[in-house]
C-alpha cells in the first residue's frame, strides 16, 4: 500500500481553525439540534474532533476522507450537533471532487444529486408538511451545492493545465522549428561559401604545387598569373556572399545569383586553370526553348556545373571534361563527365563536401542525383555526374 504523504500546510490551517470553532460554538451552548438527543452534551465534540482529523486527508486520500466524515456526520446527528462539523464536511465534499479520481469527480455531483432528491422526497411524505422540503435544501447545501462548486472548479483547473500543456507545445514546436531553419542555414551557407571559393582555391593549390615542383621561370610565371586571377576572382565570390549575409532586405533571391547562362565564362576559367593538366573542356547544351527556369533551378544546375568542374581539376585524368544539359518532359538533366584515373602532375586534396553540397541542393529541389565511375569506350572508364532536376515551377521543393 502506497504510503500517505503529508498533509499540506493549509489543510493543517483548515483542519485546526475547524476545531477550533467547533470548540468555541460548543463552549458557548450553540449547537444545531436541540436536547432531545440520545447522547450528552460533550458528545458532540467525538465527531468533531473526527471530522477535523479527516480535514488532513482532504488532498491525500479525500476519497478515504469523505467516506469517513460522511460516517462522521451521521453520528453527529445523534448529538445536539455543532456547524463545525457540518461546514467542515461540506469541504470534505469539495475536495473528494477537486482532488479525487476523475471517476469520483464525475460520480460524487450525481450521487450528491440524487440524495438530495430522496431525502426531499422522503421527508415530505414522512411528514406531510411543505416545511419538510427545507431538510431537502438542507442536504442539498450540504452535499450537493459543494460538490458542483468543485466540479467548476477542477474543470477550471484542467482547463488552465490543458492551455499550460498547449502552450509549452507550442514554445517547444516553435522551438524545433527554429533550430531546424537554423541547421538549414547553416547547411545552405556552407554549400553557397564551398561552392563560391572552393573552384578558385583549387586552382591556386594545383597552381602553386607546380610553380613550387618545377624550376621554370615561365611556368612558375603563368603559375603566378593563375594564382592571382584566382584569387582576386576569390576574393570577389567571398565579397559577394558576405554582402547578401549582412543585407537586412526582404528580398528572397539575391539579385547576382548565377545562372545557366554564365556556363560559357565558367567553362573559360576552367580551361585556364587547366591548362597544365592536360583538361580541355566542352559545353554541349541540347535543351529546347521551352521558357526560363526557376531560379532556384537555375542556381542548383549552375553549383553543380561548377562543382563538378573543381572536381575534374582536382582529380580528373588527361583528357576532355564534357558538359551537357538537356530538358525533357518537365526535367532538366545535368551530366558532367570526366576521364577517371590515375593523373600525372600535383593533384589537390578532396574532403566530399562538394559531393554532399551536389546531392543537398538535388534532394532540396526534389529531384535526383548521382555521382560515381562509369564504363567508357577502349574499356577506359569516365566519372559522371548526373543530376536531374524540375524544370517548372511548383513542381519542386524549397
Amino acid at each position: 500500500m502506497k504510503p500517505l504523504s503529508p498533509p499540506d500546510r493549509d489543510d493543517v490551517l483548515i483542519a485546526g481553525a475547524g476545531l477550533l470553532g467547533g470548540l468555541v460554538l460548543w463552549a458557548v451552548g450553540l449547537h444545531t439540534q436541540g436536547d432531545d438527543r440520545p447522547l450528552p452534551d460533550a458528545w458532540v465534540l467525538v465527531p468533531l474532533a473526527l471530522m477535523a482529523g479527516l480535514e488532513l486527508l482532504r488532498r491525500t486520500a479525500p476519497q478515504t476522507a469523505l467516506a469517513l466524515g460522511t460516517c462522521a456526520l451521521v453520528a453527529d446527528q445523534f448529538t445536539r450537533g455543532s456547524l463545525a462539523t457540518v461546514v467542515m464536511f461540506t469541504d470534505l465534499v469539495y475536495a473528494a471532487v477537486v482532488y479525487g479520481s476523475p471517476s469520483a469527480a464525475r460520480r460524487i455531483p450525481v450521487s450528491t444529486g440524487l440524495i438530495t432528491v430522496g431525502v426531499t422526497i422522503g421527508f415530505y411524505a414522512w411528514f406531510h408538511k411543505p416545511e419538510a422540503l427545507l431538510l431537502g435544501v438542507v442536504t442539498g447545501l450540504i452535499s450537493f451545492v459543494p460538490a458542483t462548486t468543485g466540479v467548476l472548479v477542477r474543470n477550471h483547473r484542467e482547463a488552465a493545465e490543458s492551455a499550460r500543456l498547449r502552450a509549452e507545445q507550442t514554445a517547444l514546436l516553435a522551438e524545433m522549428d527554429r533550430s531546424q531553419a537554423v541547421v538549414a542555414e547553416r547547411a545552405r551557407m556552407a554549400r553557397e561559401l564551398h561552392d563560391m571559393v572552393a573552384n578558385h582555391l583549387s586552382a591556386i593549390a594545383i597552381h602553386s604545387t607546380a610553380a613550387l615542383s618545377l624550376d621554370d621561370p615561365a611556368t612558375t610565371r603563368q603559375a603566378l598569373s593563375v594564382i592571382r586571377e584566382n584569387s582576386v576572382d576569390g576574393l570577389a565570390e567571398m565579397r559577394r556572399l558576405i554582402g547578401l549575409l549582412r543585407d537586412t532586405s526582404s528580398r528572397d533571391e539575391p539579385t547576382a545569383a548565377p545562372t545557366l547562362a554564365g556556363l560559357d565564362a565558367l567553362l573559360a576559367q576552367a580551361r585556364t586553370n587547366g591548362s597544365d593538366s592536360g583538361l580541355g573542356f566542352t559545353l554541349d547544351d541540347r535543351r529546347a526553348e521551352d521558357g526560363p527556369l526557376p531560379a532556384p533551378v537555375e542556381l542548383a544546375a549552375y553549383r553543380i556545373v561548377q562543382e563538378s568542374l573543381t572536381n575534374a581539376l582536382k582529380h580528373a585524368a588527361p583528357g576532355t571534361v564534357e558538359v551537357v544539359l538537356t530538358r525533357l518532359d518537365g526535367l532538366l538533366t545535368v551530366r558532367v563527365t570526366s576521364p577517371y584515373g590515375d593523373r600525372p602532375g600535383p593533384r589537390a586534396p578532396g574532403s566530399g563536401a562538394g559531393l554532399i553540397g551536389m546531392r543537398e541542393r538535388t534532394e532540396l529541389l526534389g529531384g535526383s542525383f548521382a555521382a560515381g565511375p562509369e564504363p567508357a569506350p577502349y574499356g577506359t572508364k569516365i566519372w559522371q555526374v548526373r543530376a536531374q532536376l524540375p524544370a517548372e515551377e511548383g513542381k519542386f521543393s524549397t
